[in-house]
């Protein structure tokens, strides 16, 4: 018997570390690290030992043997990994034996903890990519760590971003918040740099500040009538049903019967997933009362998937497309407007389980009739896939009525959707912060190995230093060189010596917050 990765594999490669026999790749001293969607355990290798699944934090690893109808696939999907449609156990080092390393030459540039005085570092924003940054300077040096975020409660994304029917993932959140009572940190919650304290002031109370702000905002359409009622960003729709303080209970109305969401990434996926789910399935998880009081009386029937390119470019992974295709109730099917849509799911499905437009072969197709009402047999719902279209224009008379579209045909021009309700689901986008540099085109803050330009003592770590990619595994490395580049400034003497205590901080905190 084997271990299978399934659908919420976090990357974080906690797994890869525990494995004796060196069977789950791609590892993160191989080039394909931080670019697949998952992480893949190789059958012919794997041992059955089970560490990996004891070690996962989000429990995506699961025996082949046990699991459900619906999670089957994943057996294939990570065996086709080995199979010649990504890199092959053999290439990545491993011969199938024991997981012994290769030494190379001693080398003496580290930096040690005991090479500088214990830092005292502040963290804004206690997401992913601020808690592993966190977590490397409270297991690895002396340093005393201070988490500050805006919010009245911990957690970032992993909290207000994750949807409710996701529970595994949101146990990564158990994880982190062991070090919330770690002995040498101090959580300081409901704070905001740059309302309550300035950028200057949480700087001069400490050695060095890092900031792990992610991405606060979202992209825009730039299309006539975005801003018209009944066209919201799927980020406010997330955070509303995830209980958002600045998110109002009655923000999201659904009492049009169908739903278009521009855009097919995971985001999209989860937004139309919530949308069509039986609302007695997600009472059971951390959905917010309000959220799941409106899907109670939710008229919504259909929710369009709105997609730019073809199939075999959409946005989602390949794990939640298959999750999707499970949901009890609910029908799948692919607008077959386009004669390229159907050539490139065809061409993939003869390809392979790895090629993600092959999980399209078995979704009926049809060409949709946009003038007639959502319709789906025996009272069930449906979520459409409309590949080779995007959004012209949103129209309505004081509130949205219809999303027009390109037809993807070519000589047929454009189409009207009729919708009471649209989600832009194009990506997320960082916003500028108080007292630091600002790339308004990438919208993150200038840096050098995460060192912010212009500021001594001041660093970035997550999507406000990299931009909104990569899942949460993907924090640990980039948390990793963020602390790297700190210390080696501390050794370096680069720090700024703090004018200010962590008593003076919390003082200030406690009148200003």
């Amino acid at each position: 018997m084997t271990f299978a990765i399934t659908q919420n594999c976090c990357t974080d490669a906690a797994c890869v570390a525990v494995c004796p026999v060196n069977c789950i790749h791609p590892t993160p001293g191989e080039r394909d690290f931080g670019t697949t969607e998952t992480l893949y355990i190789d059958p012919g290798a794997c041992i059955d030992c089970g560490a990996c699944a004891d070690a996962c934090p989000v429990d995506a690893v699961h025996p082949v043997a046990d699991l459900t109808p619906a999670q089957q696939p994943y057996a294939g999907i990570n065996a086709a990994y080995f199979e010649g449609t990504g890199q092959p156990a053999s290439e990545a080092g491993a011969d199938h034996g024991p997981n012994f390393h290769a030494w190379g030459a001693p080398s003496f540039d580290r930096v040690l903890p005991a090479d500088f005085a214990p830092l005292r570092v502040a963290i804004v924003g206690t997401g992913p990519a601020g808690m592993y940054a966190a977590e490397d300077l409270l297991l690895h040096t002396r340093s005393e760590v201070t988490l500050v975020d805006r919010l009245p409660a911990p957690g970032g994304l992993i909290r207000y971003g994750v949807a409710p029917d996701h529970p595994a993932t949101k146990r990564i959140g158990e994880t982190f918040a062991r070090f919330h009572t770690h002995p040498r940190v101090r959580l300081h919650l409901g704070l905001d740099v740059g309302t309550h304290i300035t950028a200057d002031e949480l700087a001069a109370h400490h050695d060095a500040v890092i900031y792990a702000v992610g991405a606060a905002s979202d992209r825009r359409l730039g299309i006539p009538g975005e801003d018209l009622p009944g066209s919201i960003a799927a980020t406010t729709f997330v955070a509303w049903y995830n209980a958002h303080p600045e998110v109002a209970p009655d923000a999201v109305d659904l009492s049009s019967d169908r739903v278009v969401v521009v855009g097919n990434g995971n985001v999209a996926l989860d937004v139309a997933r919530i949308l069509v789910s039986d609302p007695d399935s997600l009472a059971g998880t951390a959905i917010a009362r309000h959220a799941l009081e409106e899907l109670r009386r939710s008229k919504v029937r259909e929710v369009v998937l709105l997609g730019r390119r073809g199939p075999e470019h959409a946005a989602c992974t390949g794990t939640e497309l298959l999750a999707l295709k499970n949901l009890p109730g609910v029908d799948l099917v692919v607008d077959d407007h386009d004669a390229r849509i159907g050539t490139a799911i065809d061409a993939a499905g003869a390809a392979g389980a790895a090629h993600k437009a092959g999980l399209f072969q078995d979704v009926p197709r049809e060409a949709v009739d946009w003038s007639a009402p959502p319709r789906a047999a025996g009272g069930r719902r449906r979520i459409v896939f409309r590949f080779h279209s995007e959004p012209l224009a949103l129209h309505g008379d004081g509130h949205l009525r219809a999303v027009r579209v390109t037809s993807g045909a070519g000589e047929a021009g454009e189409q009207e959707i009729p919708a009471g309700l649209a989600l832009r689901a194009i990506g997320y986008r960082g916003v500028p912060q108080a007292g630091l540099p600002f790339d308004e085109e990438s919208g993150t803050v200038p840096h050098e190995g995460g060192r912010v330009t212009g500021r001594p003592g001041t660093y970035v770590v997550g999507w406000i230093k990299r931009g909104p990619s990569g899942g949460i595994g993907t924090n640990r490395r980039c948390a990793a060189e963020t602390v790297g580049t700190l210390l080696a400034d501390a050794v370096a003497g680069r720090l700024p010596a703090p004018t200010g205590g962590a008593r003076a901080f919390r003082r200030l905190a406690r009148r200003r917050r």
